[in-house]
């Protein structure tokens, strides 16, 4: 083996520990990348599926509530008169 070699294998098994650090770090971050894009693509069929099954033309009619405030107006005119 020539000197260099010799260097470089040494240089290497005296950071072997950083570089196995690193290399984790990297695998870490490539993984929770991956995580992240399955999680948005899972999400995106999801509610791609959700719109497909449920109509648009689905009109959901709310209950609307009349109230009767004839009495109320009487009471509140024959107090304006009162007061005049």
């Amino acid at each position: 083996m020539s000197q260099a070699k010799v260097d470089r294998y040494k240089e290497e098994k005296r950071n072997r520990a950083k570089i196995i650090r690193k290399q984790k770090r990297e695998w870490m971050a490539v993984k929770a990348g991956m995580s992240l894009v399955a999680l948005v693509m899972v999400a995106w069929v999801g509610v791609s599926v959700y719109q497909a099954f449920t109509p648009e033309d689905q009109v959901t009619e709310k209950p609307t509530y009349t109230v009767n405030t004839a009495a109320i107006d009487d009471f509140m005119s024959d107090l304006d008169l009162e007061e005049e």
